[in-house]
């Protein structure tokens, strides 16, 4: 492959420039939001989920990643926030926490995200939706 892209002249055949990364840590999981150009210079979103498997015990044990991704074009940010807003809405109101054993052990509770410090006090106490604020100019 690496020969490809030399003679090919293009070194990015399969990955885009990221121009912006955010990983999120949730127990085995890792969640990572990349910012990435496409080929007509358009940004887009690469949502990216990797999990742990551990396959065996002990010296023995095989480590490898599970990973699964959606890109996310910017005509369709609208339509999925809020499909994505009512989805989650829905699971908070029919269904309780999770308990912390459903996590690894020694992991920390799930980071409950907050507004930016920017935003006033009504906001940061009374917005029941999820915020993210995308703006490519």
């Amino acid at each position: 492959m690496e020969d490809f892209r030399k003679k090919s002249g293009n070194n990015d055949t399969n990955d885009k420039e990221i121009m912006f990364t955010q990983s999120i840590k949730a127990g085995k999981r890792i969640y990572y939001l990349d910012v990435k150009k496409s080929r007509r210079d358009e940004m887009f979103l690469a949502i990216t989920e990797s999990k742990k498997i551990i396959q065996g015990e002990g010296e023995d044990a095989q480590i490898s990643f599970e990973k699964h991704k959606i890109f996310l074009y910017r005509e369709d940010f609208e339509k999925f926030m809020a499909g994505l807003e009512q989805a989650i809405a829905y699971i908070e109101e029919k269904q309780e926490i999770p308990r912390k054993e459903y996590y690894e052990k020694g992991e920390e509770e799930i980071p409950v995200a907050t507004t930016e410090e920017s935003g006033t006090e009504d906001e940061k106490t009374t917005s029941p939706g999820i915020k993210i604020d995308i703006d490519f100019e």
